[in-house]
C-alpha cells in the first residue's frame, strides 16, 4: 500500500508519521496518540534532522513523587536525562508551615521561586546568619556545606532547586535529623552538655520534609547573631530587574555579577512572546533548561552533519550540551517563558547573526554562497529574541 494520507484507515484527529512529500507510512500499531501530539517534531522530524544525539528532553511529569506531610517533590537528574551531567533539578513544593528540614549539600543550590512564599534561614563557616522571605520570582543561592532550611508560609510555595551535578539526589543529602539518629546518644550528649534523655525523642530516620506551624513575622523570627549576617546575600529579586527588551520577548541574565555570591550557577529568564524566537546561538557551558509556560521547538545542531529538533511544553526540561549551536522557538499562541541554566560564574552566548555581521562580508557570501539579501539583513548588535511578520511553525504531521 503507497503511504497515503487520504488512506481509509487514517484518522483525520490523530497525526501520522507521514511528511508532506510522502515520506513515511502510517502507524497503526499499538501508540500514545496523546504523546505523538505533544511530539510533533519526533513523530515528523524536519529533513534536516540527521545522526544520533541523544535524547535532551524529559518532564516532571515522568518523574516519581516523594509525598511527605508538609510538601512533595521530584527531581530531573542523570538517571533520568543522562546527557545532562553538570546539573540537575528538583521540583519542589511546601503546604503553609511545610519545612525541607536543616541541611546541606556538598552541592551548592540555586533556586527560583514559581510561585507562592516561603522563608529561607542559614548560618556560613563563620557563624554569620541569615533569615529571609522570598516570594514569586525570587532566586536564592546557597554554596556548599551552608547549612539550611526553606519554609513554606501562608498560601504554601512551589521551587526549582538547581544543583551543580547533574547526578545530584536530593534525597541523598546531610540531613539534621539524619545526622541525629546515627549519632550515638552518649556522643550527643557529650556535644550538647544535657543529658541522654534530652534525646529520647529525636525521629530514628531522616525526616526530609515535615509539617510545621506557619511561622510568625520576619521580624520576630530573627536571631540576634555577634558575628552579623553573611556579607553577601543569599536572595536576589530577579523579576524586579529591568529585563533586556527584543522585537520577540525579553531576557533577564543573573551570574555572579548581579547576585555576588552566586559563583557556580548563571542563568536567564527568557520570555518569548508567539511568532517569535530566540535567535540561534550557543554557549560556552552547558545549558540546563526548565520550562515554566508556553510551548517551544528546538532543533540542537551538533556538528559533523548531527542535528535533532525536540518540543517541550510547561514542566519539562531540556538540555544542550556546550557549545552545540540551537534557538528555541516558540510554537504557541501565548508567551513562553523558560530559565535557561548554567554550572559557571558568568553568563556568555554567541549570537550566529552578529558573528556573520562583524565578520567580513565577501568571505561570508563565499562560505555559504548567499547573496546581498542575506548580508543587508545582518545585524551587528545581539537582539537574542526575534520576531518575524508571518513567520509560521513547519512542519505539521500529516493529518
Amino acid at each position: 500500500m503507497k503511504n497515503n494520507p487520504r488512506d481509509p484507515r487514517i484518522n483525520e484527529s490523530i497525526p501520522q508519521p507521514i511528511r508532506a512529500d510522502g515520506a513515511g507510512f502510517v502507524d497503526l500499531g499499538p501508540r500514545d496518540v496523546m504523546r505523538d501530539i505533544e511530539n510533533p517534531d519526533l513523530l515528523v522530524p524536519p529533513p534536516t534532522d540527521a545522526g544520533t544525539i541523544p535524547n535532551l528532553k524529559f518532564s516532571f511529569s515522568d518523574t516519581p513523587m516523594t509525598l511527605k506531610h508538609g510538601g512533595w517533590s521530584r527531581q530531573v537528574t542523570t538517571r533520568e536525562l543522562p546527557i545532562a551531567t553538570t546539573l540537575a533539578g528538583v521540583n519542589m513544593a511546601l503546604t503553609p508551615g511545610g519545612v525541607r528540614e536543616l541541611h546541606w549539600h556538598k552541592e551548592s543550590e540555586w533556586a527560583y521561586m514559581i510561585w507562592g512564599k516561603a522563608r529561607i534561614t542559614a548560618v556560613d563557616q563563620d557563624g554569620r546568619n541569615f533569615i529571609a522571605d522570598v516570594g514569586q520570582g525570587d532566586l536564592w543561592f546557597f554554596p556548599p556545606g551552608v547549612p539550611h532550611s526553606i519554609q513554606g508560609l501562608e498560601g504554601g510555595c512551589e521551587f526549582l532547586l538547581v544543583f551543580d551535578d547533574g547526578g545530584f539526589s536530593d534525597l541523598h543529602t546531610f540531613s539534621i535529623s539524619d545526622y541525629f539518629a546515627h549519632t550515638p546518644k552518649e556522643v550527643l550528649s557529650a556535644n550538647f552538655g544535657v543529658p541522654e534523655s534530652a534525646f529520647a525523642p529525636i525521629p530514628k530516620q531522616q525526616v526530609y520534609i515535615f509539617q510545621g506551624k506557619v511561622p510568625g513575622s520576619l521580624e520576630s523570627q530573627q536571631v540576634p547573631d555577634p558575628y552579623g549576617t553573611v556579607p553577601k546575600s543569599f536572595t536576589h529579586r530577579l523579576l524586579a530587574r529591568e529585563p533586556l527588551v527584543f522585537p520577540g520577548g525579553s531576557v533577564r541574565i543573573v551570574d555572579s555579577s548581579n547576585f555576588p555570591v552566586s559563583v557556580t550557577t548563571a542563568a536567564a529568564l527568557v520570555e518569548v512572546k508567539p511568532g517569535a524566537m530566540r535567535e540561534m546561538h550557543w554557549h560556552f557551558a552547558d545549558e540546563w533548561q526548565y520550562y515554566l509556560t508556553g510551548t517551544a521547538r528546538m532543533t540542537v545542531y551538533a556538528a559533523d552533519g548531527q542535528a535533532r529538533t525536540f518540543d517541550y511544553r510547561a514542566g519539562d526540561v531540556g538540555y544542550v550540551p556546550k557549545p552545540f549551536g540551537h534557538y528555541i522557538q516558540n510554537i504557541g499562541n501565548t508567551s513562553l517563558w523558560y530559565l535557561a541554566i548554567f554550572r559557571t560564574d558568568r553568563y556568555a552566548d554567541v549570537s550566529l547573526n552578529q558573528w556573520m555581521a562583524l565578520t567580513p562580508h565577501e568571505l561570508v557570501q563565499q562560505n555559504l554562497n548567499v547573496g546581498p539579501e542575506l548580508m543587508n539583513a545582518l545585524r551587528k548588535e545581539k537582539v537574542q529574541v526575534v520576531k518575524y511578520p508571518g513567520f509560521s511553525y513547519y512542519p505539521k504531521p500529516s493529518r
